[in-house]
């Protein structure tokens, strides 16, 4: 089930907060402004600063040049854009800020198709024309029809075009990466995706038992009860899950680079940021 099929509201302080009254299609199982006037849902707002983390991470990581000459790519951007995007929504739950929420979603899994489909070649520059046109087009639509049907088609088929591009540069490349890099991907990449497989399990044990939970919360009491927040845990468990992606595609990124250039990726990703500057 989706979170546009279960919507927990009503709780006994959603309409003390200072964003009150929540507006949004989707309403989580955390009770609303029960620990914070100014946070909606306390532990699904905070957690949110994971995708900041990881995505302020790479940027200030080897390559960064100081505070204001910060590495970056869409990848990046978008793990921040989320981060920010979700911490509003999850804060305030409000219609606008839940849309969002839900095209920073599909913004990132947007880079990773970019990611996976273009080297940094001439003959990218219709792709990438092509997705700079066709994202805010498609943004406009779902804001103005605003059903989630729409946005979850649109997820589905760039994860779909992801694992095919995957199977095609593992499997089906003619010459082949090299064994040992393939070797290392594989096995980064399956334990990335148990944990993203974790994180969506554990997201719906929050919505299809949400009674229980909030039962054994009240037993426990804060701040252990927080620990069964677990919509809390898909924020963190898929922030993480997303930086080790991003990190296998930059690789791949660099060893097409390579072999179609014969200049190795790091030096033209460098090379690359010191012509933006």
């Amino acid at each position: 089930m989706g979170h546009h099929n279960r919507h927990f509201a009503g709780d006994p302080h959603a309409l003390d907060g200072v964003w009150s009254p929540p507006t949004s299609a989707a309403n989580f199982c955390e009770e609303d402004y029960a620990v914070s006037r100014y946070f909606a849902e306390f532990i699904s707002t905070l957690t949110n600063l994971a995708y900041v983390y990881y995505a302020l991470q790479w940027m200030y990581g080897p390559g960064s040049k100081g505070l204001f000459s910060p590495r970056y790519d869409f990848m990046s951007v978008s793990l921040l854009v989320l981060g920010i995007g979700s911490f509003a929504f999850h804060a305030t739950l409000r219609q606008p800020m839940q849309f969002a929420d839900e095209l920073a979603m599909l913004g990132l899994v947007w880079s990773l198709l970019q990611g996976v489909l273009t080297i940094g070649t001439k003959r990218d520059r219709i792709l990438n024309w092509s997705m700079a046109v066709g994202f805010p087009l498609f943004s406009a639509f779902y804001i103005s029809n605003g059903k989630i049907i729409y946005h979850a088609s649109a997820f589905g088929l760039a994860l779909v075009l992801i694992t095919i591009r995957g199977h095609y540069l593992f499997l089906w490349r003619n010459p082949p990466f090299p064994e040992e890099k393939r070797v290392s991907w594989k096995k980064r990449g399956r334990r990335t995706l148990w944990l993203l497989l974790i994180g969506y399990a554990l997201w719906n044990v929050d919505l299809e038992f949400c009674a229980q939970l909030r039962s054994l919360r009240a037993k426990m009491g804060l701040p252990w009860a927080w620990v069964l927040e677990l919509h809390g845990w898909w924020h963190l468990l898929t922030a993480i899950s997303a930086s080790r992606f991003m990190d296998i595609v930059r690789e791949v990124q660099d060893e097409l680079r390579e072999s179609s250039t014969g200049v190795t990726g790091s030096g033209l990703r460098n090379e690359g940021q010191k012509k933006s500057r």
